[in-house]
């Protein structure tokens, strides 16, 4: 998100929210933080390799040859 609009609508919140200049303060801060969270994108190659798989992966079944399916000749 630009820091723009991040600090306008954190500002219109904190405005809105806050009651006395510390907890408006407070609040903005919190918004400025939260909308910085906005449009995150997070790597998967960030999480940890070590950690097993709880699911494990079933391998199917061999399928038949289409030859068996096919009717005689």
């Amino acid at each position: 998100m630009n820091n723009l609009f991040r600090g306008l609508i954190a500002g219109y919140g904190a405005k809105k929210l806050g009651g006395g200049c510390f907890s408006t303060v407070l609040i903005f801060v919190l918004l400025w933080v939260l909308l910085g969270q906005c449009g995150a994108t997070y790597d998967p190659n960030d999480y940890p390799q070590d950690v097993p798989a709880t699911v494990s992966v079933e391998t199917a079944p061999a399928a038949a040859p289409a030859t068996a399916l096919a009717p005689a000749q």
